[in-house]
């Protein structure tokens, strides 16, 4: 079920403006960006819960609202199933009167037969009478989403799914929710801060930076050539320097990267308005001097300011000849190899060297 989201909501000082689409029925796609950013927000003017001061949200071919038409559906007319963080659960009913608050507006037989259908679904035969502090947090998880489907949703949301989780049930939930969103035949929005989760759980990405939407990605495009400096944040990049376009040099762009003291040549696509480089910490190679391969290209010479030990790998931060440090992430044999060595040779092959536009964003 496609969806397209186009609204403008202020709250004080702050100004959600997001504009995004939804185009595969079997979609899921990902909010990013970091706590405080208009993520959830989002979600609440597409249930209903918020109104939007201005926009057009459009569900299949059902506006869920529009401001200039004057429509506004409320929150049960619109198909939309929200999973909020903590479940929301009604903690005096059973799990089998929790699923059948999902039923609205279908008869006692038919609300019967849904209940039963997302008990066999979910795997909660047994637990039918329990009530949700009687559960375990993946139980409850369960039962929210049991709820939602016994609805017949068009579109379903999911707010943090896992922040009040951890540890082994966070990734038995995660693949048991990966599961349910593959077989639900219309369309997903996902909101998370967590990168590792949109990697392995989404098709998209729209990334929100304080309030704006940018331009939705692909899972992989976002992770391997995003256009902005927000993007590349919160996708993990540890690297960044202010830069600006200094020309062209064998088909290749220059840029001066001011924070490093050096300049880089990039192969990837420039975008309007560069500001800034960004390198990923784990694509960086790291040679002695001297050993560096002929031919390389954006060889910066470096000193060891710092090396950090990590369960299964080695950060190290390089001192660049601008005074500002790399982060240089390996395996713990490979900076072995190189244990000792006070100067090193980091090389940042054209292919990584990301242009960036856009200001700030706390990732």
């Amino acid at each position: 079920m496609s969806l397209t989201v186009d609204v403008r909501k202020r709250l004080g000082d702050f100004t959600l403006d997001v504009s995004f689409e939804v185009e595969d029925a079997r979609e899921t796609c990902a909010l990013l960006g970091p706590s405080g950013c208009g993520k959830s927000l989002t979600l609440k003017c597409v249930a209903g819960v918020l109104t939007p001061d201005e926009g057009r949200i459009v569900l299949g071919d059902r506006v869920l609202f529009d401001s200039e038409a004057r429509v506004n559906l409320p929150p049960q007319r619109r198909r939309v199933g929200y999973l909020f963080q903590q479940y929301a659960l009604f903690p005096t009913m059973t799990v089998e009167q929790n699923i059948a608050a999902g039923a609205v507006g279908v008869d006692r037989r038919e609300r019967a037969r849904r209940v039963a259908e997302q008990v066999r679904a979910f795997r909660l035969g047994g637990l039918e009478r329990l009530r949700p502090a009687q559960l375990s947090g993946g139980q409850q998880q369960r039962v929210a989403l049991a709820r939602i489907m016994a609805g017949e949703p068009e579109l379903i949301m999911l707010d943090e799914p896992f922040s009040a989780l951890d540890g082994h049930l966070r990734w038995e939930l995660e693949m048991e929710l990966t599961d349910t969103l593959r077989s639900f035949p219309g369309g997903a929005l996902y909101v998370s801060h967590n990168r590792d989760e949109v990697y392995r759980m989404c098709d998209t990405v729209c990334v929100i930076d304080r309030g704006r939407s940018e331009e939705k990605l692909t899972v992989a495009q976002l992770f391997s050539t995003p256009a902005t400096l927000a993007a590349a944040l919160i996708s993990g990049c540890k690297n960044v320097s202010a830069a600006r376009v200094a020309g062209e040099k064998d088909a290749l762009t220059l840029l001066a990267c001011a924070d490093w003291g050096v300049t880089l040549a990039s192969s990837l696509p420039l975008p309007e308005g560069v500001s800034h480089a960004g390198l990923r910490a784990h694509y960086l190679r790291v040679y002695r001097l001297g050993e560096v391969p002929s031919g390389a290209v954006n060889v910066v010479r470096c000193t060891v300011d710092r090396v950090i030990d990590s369960t299964f790998s080695t950060i190290a931060m390089l001192a660049t000849p601008g005074g500002a440090r790399l982060r240089y992430e390996c395996e713990k044999d490979a900076w072995a190899a190189l244990a000792g060595e006070r100067e090193l040779a980091v090389v940042a092959d054209p292919g990584i060297v990301m242009p960036l536009a856009g200001g700030g964003a706390d990732a």
